[in-house]
């Protein structure tokens, strides 16, 4: 039986790594850093920070989400408030769909190695083709 994980379980502190091979660009780009959501108001904050590593070039990066649960799903917002997805956090699976422009992100999480999980997007489009992984481990 899946184990029920409410937001307050995602709440801490991350090690993440990402890998990004863009089908389009024959490029593979890199993330290293950490990741903290914290509670905020009546759902949390997802923010990350650390390096993208594009060939030899390194960047800083950071990026923020909003997270809130309602009907045992939980959403995830842009920081300016616009819907990005929702998942359910105890299968894990398919993220719902999220069409930017005319490119369609497709996701999926895995939480079968809780407390490490891992979100996979693969976007396709006239503009972007790329596949996604995200690995996540709490500190």
């Amino acid at each position: 039986m899946a184990q029920r994980r409410e937001l307050s379980a995602f709440i801490g502190r991350y090690s993440v790594s990402r890998r990004i091979d863009d089908r389009h660009a024959q490029i593979e780009t890199l993330f290293d850093g950490q990741a903290e959501i914290a509670v905020q108001g009546d759902g949390a904050i997802y923010r990350e920070v650390g390096h993208l590593i594009v060939g030899d070039q390194r960047f800083e990066a950071e990026r923020r989400y909003l997270w809130h649960e309602d009907a045992e799903r939980i959403f995830v917002s842009f920081e300016d408030g616009r819907a990005f997805h929702d998942f359910d956090p105890t299968l894990g699976g398919q993220a719902s769909e999220h069409l930017c422009g005319e490119d369609m992100y497709r996701g999926a999480y895995d939480f079968s190695e809780w407390a490490r999980w891992s979100v996979t997007w693969n976007v396709q489009g006239p503009r972007k083709d790329y596949m996604s992984t995200t690995s996540y481990v709490k500190r």
